[in-house]
């Protein structure tokens, strides 16, 4: 055992990801940091997490802020969720407690996050178990689908008495992420290689999870109005962000009728949302009614993409554009 500890940790000292808030103890931008990466590759996290500590620095930021500007900030990243999670969390507490059992009763923290954030920032000896840590537990001892509570005991009867736990923490998910690859691991350049049992079949473990993914056909109807788009409160996945009316592709002739309206067809985008796909009809239509622009409002990204699908019809017709902006690390509409 002591073995496969100092065989990982010397690997960690040598190539460890350069990553903005390595070596960061403050709680809060830990937390952040763990928030952001739920859902969110490293490459993409990383212009939303200065985006947002520019923002929000402190939790005090965060407590002050209205729960619309915060979705603002966190627009592009996804997963809305996380950052209403965030702003609850903030009203909860004034300073984030210090213990794993503690953590793990605030809005949005499960069992990986309040263990990353407990290990990082408070030197708790406590095991994050996330997709990477998985992979590489599950193949170097041959597990092909190990219950969370086995995985999690096994990970945590792995932590280096003497070492950083928040180190080790995070040399296990480095090494998931850069070496012990879903597809074509780099089992070469593993520093386990020599102690892996499932090394000659890695594809074995972890057995592949099977997900069903359903389909749901929509419309979405961008109204232009003397100022602007017509901009609603969604609801559902989308709660507490705007965009422009959502609906069964089988409603739009009464939605039409609604607003009094001839919408005409604009094309069509698709957006993944968990285990969904969706297939958007855009329609668009002028409109007897004032609308705004959509800069002012947290926008989901599925939104902006039916925004630009707009556009490119405006722009085909030789029409002035739906304003738009570009956020600091976030793609236009």
């Amino acid at each position: 055992m002591e073995a496969w500890q100092k065989a990982l940790l010397a690997w960690y000292r040598a190539q460890a990801r350069l990553l903005p808030w390595r070596g960061e103890k403050d709680p809060y931008r830990v937390l952040v940091a763990e928030v952001l990466l739920q859902q969110t590759r490293v490459a993409q996290a990383i212009p939303y997490y200065r985006r947002f500590l520019e923002r929000f620095p402190t939790l005090k930021a965060l407590r002050g802020a209205p729960l619309e500007e915060v979705l603002k900030a966190w627009q592009g990243a996804g997963y809305y969720r996380r950052a209403a999670n965030l702003h609850r969390l903030a009203q909860e507490v004034e300073a984030l407690p210090r213990s794993y059992a503690e953590l793990l009763k605030l809005p949005g923290l499960g069992p990986y996050t309040a263990a990353a954030v407990a290990s990082i920032a408070f030197g708790e000896r406590v095991a994050a178990v996330d997709g990477n840590v998985r992979r590489v537990l599950s193949r170097v001892f041959a597990l092909e689908n190990p219950a969370p509570k086995v995985l999690w005991e096994l990970a945590q009867g792995l932590l280096p008495e003497a070492e950083d736990p928040g180190a080790w923490n995070q040399a296990l998910m480095d090494l998931g992420a850069e070496v012990c690859l879903p597809r074509g691991p780099r089992c070469t350049a593993c520093p386990l290689e020599a102690l892996c049992r499932g090394k000659e079949a890695p594809e074995r473990f972890p057995r592949p999870r099977r997900r069903r993914v359903q389909e749901e056909i929509l419309a979405a109807l961008v109204l232009l109005g003397r100022k602007g788009v017509h901009l609603e409160r969604l609801s559902g996945r989308f709660q507490g962000l705007y965009g422009v009316p959502l609906f069964p592709l089988a409603e739009l002739p009464q939605r039409a009728e609604a607003f009094g309206v001839r919408p005409q067809p604009a094309g069509e985008v698709r957006h993944a949302v968990t285990h969904r796909r969706l297939r958007v009809q855009v329609y668009l239509a002028p409109w007897d009614g004032e609308g705004e622009d959509p800069r002012g409002r947290p926008l989901p990204k599925l939104m902006e993409k039916v925004l630009r699908q707009a556009q490119a019809l405006l722009a085909h017709e030789g029409v002035v554009p739906l304003p738009h902006a570009k956020p600091q690390g976030v793609e236009p509409f």
